[in-house]
């Protein structure tokens, strides 16, 4: 336990910031895993996909920018969560990430 009134008053904001951000990364996460779902479905509709991702993009800002998450992580999130459905949209099959070096033998 504490033993200063400003370690007491500390306590109490540490707690409404964690209900705060568990809260904030619970909606996140959510969002993130119906995304996902629809992206796993096959044939998700364009314009269902592109708003959800849209909102994904936005929690993951807002939540970045409060610091309940890195600013890093959200980027690379929404990069992982764009190219797939960039993919889907395409219908693009290709295994390959990038494209050969040059000087090096194909196979």
């Amino acid at each position: 336990m504490p033993h200063t009134p400003s370690a007491y008053k500390e306590l109490r904001k540490g707690a409404r910031r964690r209900l705060r951000n568990r809260s904030a990364k619970s909606v996140l996460k959510t969002r993130v895993k119906k995304l996902l779902t629809t992206l796993e479905s096959g044939s998700p509709e364009t314009a269902t996909t592109k708003e959800q991702m849209r909102l994904v993009a936005e929690t993951l800002d807002k939540t970045a920018s409060k610091g309940i998450i890195h600013w890093r992580t959200a980027a690379r999130k929404k990069s992982r969560l764009t190219r797939r459905l960039n993919k889907l949209l395409s219908g693009s099959t290709s295994t390959t990430a990038h494209p050969p070096e040059a000087g090096k033998p194909q196979e």
